[in-house]
């Protein structure tokens, strides 16, 4: 289950079957839960080879069984939402904590979102407003996730660029206003590396959540365009963002309705 372009597999959600006596993962047989780990690290069989999947859904149905272990991480599911709801915020849960930590840490004034229309976008955008950050910039990819993302109010600028064209990126960007502070990194596209490092402001910091990444030519460019920034990998994991995640979108009107336009 990896996906070939960004070496990322996703996550599941299933009822318990199981429990050994020493798990320390909190969970009871018979409880629906989300396994908030990739599945490039879930051993998974799957029984029905996929034979209700159509092909087109990034939610794929399966039967079959998978293992956690003590170091995993797992949620019950909320009782309040969908599994297609719950799996589609579960799976990016870690994106709008770690935003929230540093502009609260860093206490960062402007943040830029690539790729703020889409699901770990949108949650990244209405977590650095809740955390105090002032002003927020969201690059989308066309004219219809402009919209979309202006009229769920989430962005005080919305830019139209391709994030892996940096001089186009950084032209777009400061037609907005300077570079921002922290800059989150969600498209899941290669080459996005040298318009992130340019659309940062010297002595602010970029959070690579998208596993398309290239890690060397991020660091190498930063070099090569001699940005002083702070280059972090996001990797889906801080305390309580499984909670954090569910708070933001049950109670952001606009986040809802960028969710409910991709499911």
């Amino acid at each position: 289950m990896q996906n070939p372009v960004t070496g990322s597999g996703g996550m599941l959600i299933g009822t318990v079957l199981e429990v050994g006596d020493e798990s320390l993962l909190g969970v009871r047989v018979g409880q629906r839960v989300a396994t908030l780990v990739s599945l490039t690290l879930t051993p998974l069989h799957i029984t029905d080879d996929l034979a209700r999947w159509d092909g087109r859904s990034e939610q794929v149905p399966a039967a079959g069984h998978a293992v956690l272990f003590g170091r995993s991480i797992a949620a019950v599911l909320p009782e309040d939402l969908s599994d297609a709801e719950a799996l589609a915020v579960l799976d990016v849960c870690g994106a709008p904590a770690l935003t929230a930590r540093l502009v609260a840490r860093q206490r960062c004034s402007s943040v830029t979102v690539l790729g703020g229309a889409g699901k770990s976008g949108s949650l990244s955008l209405a977590a650095a407003r809740r955390a105090g950050a002032k002003h927020l910039v969201g690059v989308v990819r066309d004219d219809g996730e402009r919209r979309a993302l202006l009229g769920a109010g989430l962005a005080d600028a919305v830019v139209v660029a391709d994030a892996s064209d940096p001089l186009a990126l950084r032209d777009a960007l400061l037609r907005v206003g300077d570079p921002g502070e922290l800059t989150i990194v969600c498209v899941d596209a290669p080459g996005c590396e040298a318009g992130a490092i340019l659309a940062t402001a010297a002595g602010g910091t970029i959070v690579f959540f998208s596993m398309a990444t290239s890690f060397s030519a991020a660091a190498l460019g930063a070099e090569g365009l001699a940005a002083d920034v702070t280059m972090l990998i996001g990797n889906g994991y801080v305390p309580g963002h499984a909670d954090l995640a569910l708070d933001l979108y049950r109670s952001n009107p606009g986040v809802r309705r960028l969710f409910t336009r991709r499911l």
